[in-house]
């Protein structure tokens, strides 16, 4: 680390877990701050997801719509799910393609990954595109409600540039694709 970013350093003193769930769990820790004072931080600790865009070959997408509840809405999404422990990204994006959408890849590039709310959450999602698509037939999770549709890449981007898409990785993941392929 150089000097110059020392002051913006903050040393964990305690860390207690206060929820532990199925998706996430919460802690409080308490830091010291390089001026020598005391703060708290609560933090959201997530095994991250990952994201996948698939475009046809006349570079249509295939996105879902889902209701969201933290939203009490339905929201336009590119598949996507969390990571299960110990998963590498490529698996999960390659899971999640084929339960959402019904397709398998002949190719999958690798956008990176996007910190989600880096102020209190710790959740990476990883991002990817899925070219060469074959359908093989949806398997959703049990509990899963979601319809799939077919967007040309361009009214997404468009869709995304209107404000029309909320959700933050779907817009990382168009924009991603609309650039990777000269749009």
């Amino acid at each position: 680390m150089e000097d110059k970013y020392r002051n913006l350093i903050e040393t964990t003193e305690e860390s207690d877990v206060i929820f532990h769930g199925r998706v996430f769990d919460t802690i409080v820790k308490k830091v010291r701050l390089a001026d020598g004072k005391q703060a708290r931080r609560e933090i959201v600790v997530h095994n991250g997801g990952a994201c996948v865009l698939p475009v046809d070959d006349d570079l249509n997408c295939y996105v879902v719509r889902q209701f969201r509840s933290p939203f009490e809405k339905i929201m336009l999404e590119a598949p996507a799910g969390k990571l299960e422990k110990g998963e590498e990204p490529l698996a999960c994006a390659i899971r999640e393609l084929h339960e959402e959408t019904g397709f398998e890849a002949s190719e999958i590039v690798d956008f990176g990954g996007m910190v989600v709310s880096p102020g209190y959450d710790s959740e990476i999602v990883y991002l990817f595109m899925a070219t060469g698509l074959k359908n093989i037939g949806q398997k959703l999770d049990e509990g899963e409600f979601l319809n799939v549709e077919k967007i040309p890449l361009t009214t997404l981007l468009q869709m995304a540039e209107r404000g029309e898409i909320g959700d933050s990785k779907t817009q990382l993941c168009i924009y991603k694709a609309a650039r990777r392929l000269g749009i």
